[in-house]
């Protein structure tokens, strides 16, 4: 009875599966540092966030349009809420790029959907960060002293 012993495998990647130049080793090791960071703050971020709007107070009746400028009147929910929508949106777009750069094969289609991802980014953070800024309590015609 003769046993066979397999031949050695190349360490060469098999041409279907190589993808175009190589990205920079240590921009994939901080991406992935990033999720795990960001994601234990999300963490305390969002049921920070629970908290002090379900628990607190009059529960999930209480909010409306006064409960959020009360809350935005205040720099720390500002800096707070800032942050959940920066944190939330980088770490939500680092999960989606690695993805398409997972599962789109063809170099230029991975090209136009991470480009659509990062200007979706941009402007869903440029947008967020200006309604928590610029957001004014008083609505026109109000009759409110403080207005």
């Amino acid at each position: 009875m003769s046993v066979s012993i397999p031949a050695p495998r190349s360490q060469r990647i098999d041409p279907k599966y190589k993808r175009g130049p190589k990205s920079r080793g240590s921009f994939e090791m901080l991406a992935w540092l990033f999720m795990r960071l960001s994601g234990v703050v999300l963490v305390i971020l969002i049921f920070g966030h629970l908290f002090s709007n379900l628990m607190v107070g009059e529960g999930i009746s209480g909010i409306g349009f006064g409960f959020v400028a009360g809350k935005w009147a205040s720099p720390l929910w500002q800096f707070w809420d800032l942050a959940m929508l920066w944190l939330a949106m980088l770490h939500g777009t680092n999960g989606v790029r690695t993805i398409i750069n997972d599962y789109a094969e063809k170099h230029a289609t991975r090209a136009w959907l991470k480009g659509i991802l990062y200007v979706a980014t941009i402007f869903i953070i440029v947008l967020g960060s200006l309604v928590i800024f610029t957001f004014d309590p008083c609505v026109t015609g109000s009759t409110l002293p403080q207005c």
